[in-house]
């Protein structure tokens, strides 16, 4: 644990710059401890607080920037490749793109303080084709206000943050494996919980080619298409006869779906 400490404090920027990097393309390597460390480093003396800030905020631009171009080019391929290293890669696109309908660029102002949201919104941002400028200045402002949270907070409780390193380093490797075992019992209940529910899936789901003869024989179905309206706009083209909203319009909309006949609903 020592030497993890030293490395932090002697090469304490480039620590820094390649964490949040790393994170911001994707790997889950959550960056707010280390923007925690660099600001309470900064608070006693060992890294410049403005340095400390412009490093960590850098990366992050490069990356969103990246994100963004790429998923303008690529469209909703990159963020169902992003959503598939997450824990939940089956609600993890719609989530992301609801709340980005819902606020806009102004999602980008917390985006990173979103677990899941943080990596997805820049390509969301450019697969809804947001302007390049409006997408730079909200990003920016969310970017600066996040590290400024976390270097700031570690700055301010630089003394406590350091009580809890020497408590830390005092347990060693017995503080490492309680961590990885919590992080294993999280990630397992996740997979219990996902298979769960792809095997409930299974059993309601038919097939296209089942759908085709149902409709070829003339079978009473009433067909829901409930792709989110960014699918919708991308490709518009129905099935023959379904009628389109949000799952959250369902409420809403519920008197237009036929209760004498199957329903079958699909989606991205």
């Amino acid at each position: 644990m020592h030497k993890w400490v030293a490395i932090l404090i002697d090469h304490g920027y480039l620590v820094l710059f390649l964490w949040v990097l790393l994170e911001q393309l994707g790997l889950p390597v959550p960056s707010f401890p280390i923007l925690l460390a660099a600001g309470a480093l900064a608070g006693s003396g060992r890294l410049t607080l403005r340095t400390a800030l412009l490093v960590a905020v850098l990366p992050a631009l490069i990356s969103d920037t990246f994100w963004f171009f790429f998923g303008r080019q690529r469209g909703k391929a990159v963020l169902r490749w992003i959503c598939r290293i997450s824990l939940e890669p089956d609600s993890c696109v719609r989530r992301t793109e609801d709340v980005f309908i819902r606020q806009g660029a102004k999602s980008l102002l917390v985006a990173k303080f979103i677990p899941g949201f943080g990596t997805v919104a820049s390509p969301l941002a450019g697969v809804s084709l947001m302007p390049l400028h409006r997408f730079a200045l909200f990003d920016a402002l969310g970017i600066v206000i996040w590290t400024g949270c976390y270097i700031g907070l570690g700055y301010v409780f630089t003394d406590q943050l350091e009580d809890i390193a020497g408590y830390a380093l005092r347990l060693g490797e017995f503080l490492f494996v309680i961590l990885v075992g919590i992080l294993m019992a999280y990630v397992g209940y996740k997979y219990v919980q996902r298979r769960k529910l792809l095997h409930e899936l299974r059993i309601a789901r038919i097939s296209p080619e089942t759908l085709k003869r149902m409709l070829e024989a003339g079978d009473p179905v009433q067909i829901v298409d409930l792709r989110h309206s960014l699918d919708f706009n991308v490709d518009p083209f129905k099935l023959p006869g379904a009628i389109h909203f949000a799952p959250n319009e369902i409420d809403k909309l519920v008197s237009e779906i036929a209760r004498d006949r199957d329903v079958i609903l699909y989606c991205t």
